[in-house]
C-alpha cells in the first residue's frame, strides 16, 4: 500500500511541475511578445521624435535661407550705392579714359588686378582696383611736403598732362627727359635730395627708378599690366601708355593731393586731361597704345 502511494504521490507531483514549466513556457512567451512591443513602441516613438524635429530644423532652415537671400540681396544694392559713391569719379570716366585696359603681356605682379582678357588678346584691369588704388596712392602722396617730391614721365602721351600737375601742385616734374645722376651725384650743379619718386612707367623711367633705389628713397610707381613693381612702395594700377589714361591718373592725384595738403589751385575739369586736345586722334592714341603693348613698354 505503501509503495502504491507513493507512485502516485509521484505522478502527481510530476504533473504539478509539469504544469508549472508549462505555465513557465507560456510566461516566458509572453513576456518576450510583451518586451518586443515595447521594443517597436519606443522605435515608433524615436521615429516620430526624430521626424518631428526634422520637419521644425527644415522648417527653421527654410527661415534662415529667406532671410539670408533678402540680407544677400539688400548688401548687394548697398555696394552698388557705396561704390557710385565713393569712387574716385564715376565709373564712365574711368571707362572713356581707357584706363582700364592693359598690354597683352601680364606679370605674375600685376595678375591679381586683372579682370579678364579682351577677344584680341589685352588684359583688363578690374575698375574697382583701380579706384582702390588711386586712394591709397593719393593718401601715400599726401605724406609728403611738394619740395620733398618729384614725378617722372619720360613717355611722350604724359608730358603735358604731367606738366600741369606739377604746376597745380608744385612738385618738380621731369617730362621728355630726366637727367642721370640729379638724386646721386652731390657734384652735379643741379643735385639735390628729394624724398619721393613718382615713376610714370618703370620700363622708360628706369633710370629715374634706379638713382631713387639707390640713395634708399621712397617710390610711388604707377603699374601697367605688363610692368613689375619691384621697388615700389605703393602703387597705382592702370594703363601707363595712354596720353587720357596717364591725364586721368595725374588729375586724380593732383586733385587729392592738393586737398589733402591744403594748397588752393586752379585745377582743370576733368575733361582738360582727358579730352581728345590731351593729346591728338582717338585713332592716334590707338595706335600708341597698341605700340606700347608690341615693344612691351
Amino acid at each position: 500500500m505503501a509503495a502504491k502511494k507513493e507512485k502516485a504521490d509521484n505522478k502527481v507531483e510530476e504533473k504539478i511541475v509539469k504544469d508549472i514549466e508549462k505555465k513557465g513556457k507560456v510566461s516566458k512567451k509572453a513576456a518576450k511578445e510583451e518586451e518586443k512591443i515595447a521594443e517597436e513602441a519606443e522605435k515608433e516613438s524615436l521615429s516620430s521624435d526624430i521626424e518631428e524635429k526634422k520637419k521644425k530644423l527644415m522648417e527653421k532652415a527654410k527661415k534662415l535661407a529667406a532671410g539670408v537671400q533678402v540680407k544677400s540681396e539688400e548688401l548687394k544694392e548697398q555696394v552698388k550705392g557705396e561704390k557710385k559713391t565713393e569712387m574716385l569719379v564715376p565709373l564712365e570716366e574711368y571707362i572713356n579714359s581707357g584706363i582700364y585696359i592693359g598690354t597683352k603681356v601680364i606679370t605674375p605682379d600685376m595678375r591679381p588686378f586683372v579682370y579678364r582678357r579682351r577677344a584680341d588678346g589685352l588684359a583688363i584691369f578690374n575698375t574697382d582696383l583701380i579706384d582702390e588704388k588711386l586712394k591709397e596712392g593719393i593718401k601715400y602722396l599726401s605724406q609728403f611736403k611738394p619740395n620733398e617730391v618729384i614725378l617722372v614721365c619720360k613717355r611722350q602721351a604724359g608730358w603735358r598732362a604731367a606738366e600741369k600737375f606739377g604746376e597745380v601742385t608744385g612738385i618738380r616734374v621731369f617730362a621728355k627727359k630726366y637727367p642721370a645722376g640729379v638724386l646721386t651725384n652731390s657734384e652735379l650743379a643741379d643735385f639735390f635730395e628729394n624724398e619721393l619718386t613718382i615713376i610714370s612707367d618703370a620700363w622708360v623711367d628706369k633710370n629715374a627708378l634706379s638713382d631713387t633705389l639707390k640713395v634708399h628713397k621712397k617710390v610711388l610707381m604707377i603699374c601697367d599690366t605688363n610692368n613689375f613693381s619691384k621697388g615700389a612702395d605703393q602703387i597705382i594700377i592702370g594703363n601707363n601708355k595712354h596720353d587720357k589714361s596717364l591725364g586721368i591718373i595725374y588729375y586724380l592725384l593732383a586733385k587729392g593731393y592738393c586737398k589733402a595738403q591744403g594748397i588752393e589751385a586752379n585745377i582743370p575739369d576733368i575733361e582738360w586731361w582727358i579730352g581728345e586736345q590731351a593729346g591728338g586722334s582717338e585713332a592716334e592714341a590707338k595706335r600708341k597704345a597698341r605700340a606700347g603693348a608690341r615693344f612691351g613698354v
